[in-house]
């Protein structure tokens, strides 16, 4: 007789993403709480690759991460001088290699792009390993992304009801402005990211009364937070959540109507909210995007290196954007991660949108895979005025939904599904394989 599969790497990996959102929720570079989840993270997913049988990542997304982790290598790898004649302003050519000038580096600053090539090693081994998991323990990963975010709902809670000055210094290498994150945007972005899977806890795993509860609790912390990204990311991804999910869900209708009426509420007191606010100052994103194009133009052939967009971006900021708060970031990923890695890093982004898009055929059976699928999506959003990927907390978080959209044993589940039919017998349910002689 065979024994119980062994379920340690389900709470290994679990363990690891439940660290990420509890300290990884910091942006500057050079934190120990994010070289704390990293080196847990690639450890892990040793541990499961040297230990664990399991699914094979699919030769796509393998290929894809080799390429990036390639490219990110090879941007502190010295190269010829004359490799870079013409391609990059004088200013921004790469330090010389140990003091001699025929060898360069495309990196402007080789340690911060080695931080970046440590922190992606890391998330994709993250990924990777989620991927060998059986299906069983993909959704038993589940609870520990929902105690993580619960940790950081009863942080922001606690500190917007204290008072108005809820920053936290001390308990962690960065100040502490929301929940347990840095940033406030980032905060509301792991809050409306978890709405899908608070839906789908309620349709599909019977626990309408608490999911219904969580959902609440979530769009009323994403309206204390005031991001008004996340507060208009918040009330869309709600509605095509209770939409897309509740199609093969067996909620009444009447359940249905209530948790619409309770979105049309609070979509009224959510744009109040926003329309009292100013929406874009004239020192804004806007501009932000503007300065960043101008460097994507005069470095599209190789980029000044990932991890350093804060000293390239001051080459070509105007005198009159000049302040004393500096730009630490473009606040749109995909024109800071062009500027950054040129256009290799461009051909990288678009490879994986065509296998995103690709996959969202085979994700519509799957419950699991859909809520993932309406996350990633409204994170990819976001990323166009923010940059939430940044941080080590919704790095994992991003791993870990992705890795729900391209496990290949959901598709395989449902397929063996498909090889039985439901026949009743003398009141009791059977099932029998497509085929079977009676």
């Amino acid at each position: 007789m065979s024994g119980r599969p062994s379920e340690w790497d389900k709470y290994l990996l679990g363990s690891v993403l439940f660290l990420s959102l509890l300290i990884g929720g910091g942006t500057a570079s050079g934190l120990y709480t994010d070289t704390l989840i990293e080196v847990a993270a690639i450890v892990a997913a040793a541990a499961v690759f040297l230990h664990t049988p399991g699914q094979r990542s699919p030769r796509p997304i393998l290929w894809l991460l080799i390429l990036a982790v390639g490219l990110t290598f090879l941007q502190v790898a010295p190269l010829p001088a004359a490799v870079f004649n013409g391609l990059r302003p004088e200013l921004l050519l790469g330090d010389p290699w140990v003091g001699e000038t025929q060898f360069r580096f495309i990196s402007v600053g080789v340690g911060r792009t080695i931080e970046c090539l440590l922190y992606l090693s890391a998330t994709a081994a993250f990924f990777l390993a989620v991927l060998r998991l059986r299906v069983e323990q993909v959704n038993a990963l589940l609870p520990f992304f929902f105690v993580g975010v619960v940790c950081n709902g009863l942080a922001g809670a606690i500190q917007y009801s204290l008072s108005n000055d809820i920053a936290i210094v001390g308990l962690l290498p960065f100040t502490i402005n929301a929940g347990l994150f840095a940033n406030v945007n980032h905060f509301s972005a792991l809050l409306f990211a978890s709405i899908p899977f608070v839906v789908y806890y309620g349709l599909f795993r019977g626990h309408l009364l608490s999911g219904s509860i969580g959902l609440v609790a979530l769009l009323l912390l994403l309206l204390a937070a005031g991001s008004r990204a996340g507060i208009l990311l918040g009330v869309a991804i709600t509605v095509l959540s209770v939409v897309f999910l509740s199609a093969r869900s067996r909620v009444s209708g009447f359940s249905i109507l209530m948790i619409f009426i309770g979105l049309s509420v609070y979509t009224i007191g959510a744009w109040t909210k926003i329309d009292a606010e100013m929406i874009d100052p004239a020192f804004g994103r806007g501009e932000f995007a503007r300065t960043t194009i101008e460097g994507i133009k005069e470095n599209w052939a190789t980029g000044i290196g990932f991890g350093n967009f804060q000293e390239a971006y001051q080459i070509y900021e105007k005198e009159t954007m000049i302040f004393q708060k500096f730009v630490n970031h473009a606040h749109n990923e995909y024109l800071e991660i062009a500027f950054e890695g040129g256009i290799p890093a461009i051909l990288l982004m678009a490879g994986y949108f065509v296998l995103f898009v690709a996959a969202s055929v085979n994700v519509r059976r799957d419950p699991l895979q859909k809520a993932a699928f309406l996350s990633v999506s409204f994170l990819l959003i976001h990323s166009l005025v923010d940059y939430p990927l940044r941080t080590g907390a919704l790095a994992m978080a991003f791993a870990y939904m992705n890795a729900i959209i391209f496990h290949r044993g959901f598709a395989e589940r449902l397929s063996r599904k498909s090889e039985v039919i439901e026949i009743e017998h003398n009141g009791d349910k059977l099932f029998v394989p497509v085929g079977a002689r009676s």
